[in-house]
């Protein structure tokens, strides 16, 4: 059995990102830039004020001083001429500073009688007074190539007067739940019927991650019938399936597939949950086969699809990253086999982090795993651990997931 990072490595290596394609600035969120955005102009483009105020000569501006204010400069609308000595103009916050003013008096430091102004703060040279270029230079680069744009991306591309981005197109992932017993939520339920949670809980993950869930209908235990995804992937960039990964009787998904020229890599991890896991391609389109049971299949997605989804989508694809965290109730040595433990996440006054693993731990109870803050990830063959020992975690909160 290949170990996590192995059985990871494998799963990317043959992936490539997809290609470019250019949409309009707020269609942007979430998506990957496939190359930096350049400024296209210099911001501020003049150097600007900050404040609703007076614009004049610092020298000019020491407490007592009485100035005439000869003209106005309200935002985009700069104050054509000159200041000379004892002389203001009087602007608003964005507005651009004139030719001869040094600094930015606020109108709440002056006392005005018409068309004068008497002084009560003294200026001084620079102050409120937002600088050409203090922002960002025309050429300049705003973000890199590879990044997921968010608001303050979008924001800041906005601002480098981009209306257009280039992006990688986002993956199409589509995803097969296999088994008789199988039906959608809301279907009518047979005896024996288990209804199928694994195809929305990875339509959600791949749109957190970036990509487009095809969901196709649930295949069930016949050969023809999931041979038949084959003709279902036209445009599709990952094929996820859940269940008969595994070689039971009814685990039929390798030699179904294996009639349209499906090509395995490999099958089986050392990892609990999720040992029965395959890999391969059909029709040059990559095959991950995750378990059936929901909780397995979860966490094989966060282990291998996520990574998968980021490479495709042009981002890094590193491991998921742990942090650690402090047990909060002992746990037994591992086997041979990675373990995932389902655990709550808190917070100790300290600001470290509390992991407590749950008493059950079967990968079948979505409810564990939908209550649960983190993966506790256990080493093959680690010790057991006491109270208050340090463990890696995975968190779960706060990844959209």
């Amino acid at each position: 059995m290949l170990s996590v990072d192995e059985a990871r490595a494998r799963i990317l290596a043959p992936l490539r990102p997809t290609a470019s394609e250019i949409v309009a600035l707020p269609d942007a969120w979430g998506r990957v830039l496939t190359g930096p955005i350049q400024a296209r102009l210099t911001q501020p483009p003049a150097d600007m004020s900050a404040m609703d105020g007076y614009a004049l000569r610092a020298a000019d501006g020491g407490a007592g001083a009485r100035l005439a204010v000869i003209g106005r400069a309200p935002a985009g609308r700069p104050f054509a001429g000159q200041i000379g000595a004892d002389q203001a103009i009087r602007l608003f916050t964005g507005s651009v500073l004139p030719d001869g003013a040094d600094c930015v008096l606020p109108q709440e430091d002056v006392e005005r009688d018409g068309d004068w102004i008497t002084v009560r703060e003294a200026a001084q040279a620079g102050r409120h007074v937002r600088r050409a270029g203090q922002d960002f230079c025309r050429g300049e680069v705003l973000m890199p190539g590879g990044v997921r744009l968010g608001a303050r991306a979008i924001g800041l591309i906005a601002a480098g007067n981009h209306p257009w981005v280039a992006v990688h197109r986002q993956p199409r992932v589509a995803i097969l739940a296999t088994g008789d017993e199988v039906v959608m939520p809301g279907e009518p339920l047979a005896d024996g019927s288990i209804v199928s949670s694994n195809a929305h809980a990875l339509a959600a993950l791949v749109r957190a991650g970036g990509g487009v869930p095809v969901v196709l209908p649930i295949a069930p235990d016949d050969p023809a019938a999931i041979a038949s995804v084959a003709d279902h992937l036209s445009g599709i960039d990952l094929l996820v399936t859940t269940g008969g990964a595994s070689v039971g009787e009814h685990d039929l998904v390798q030699a179904s597939l294996a009639t349209r020229g499906f090509a395995l890599d490999f099958w089986r991890i050392a990892m609990r949950p999720g040992k029965p896991l395959l890999f391969g391609q059909l029709g040059g389109v990559p095959v991950l086969g995750l378990p059936g049971n929901p909780v397995s299949a979860f966490v094989c997605a966060l282990l291998f699809l996520s990574p998968a989804l980021a490479r495709l989508g042009g981002l890094p694809d590193p491991a998921p990253s742990a942090v650690e965290a402090r047990l909060a109730a002992p746990v037994a040595a591992n086997d041979h086999r990675a373990d995932h433990l389902r655990a709550a996440l808190a917070t100790d006054s300290a600001g470290g982090l509390i992991a407590t693993p749950f008493d059950r731990q079967d990968s079948s109870l979505m409810q564990v795993l939908a209550t649960a803050g983190c993966l506790i990830v256990r080493a093959p063959h680690a010790p057991a651990l006491s109270v208050g020992a340090a463990v890696s975690v995975l968190r779960l909160d706060g990844l959209g997931l």
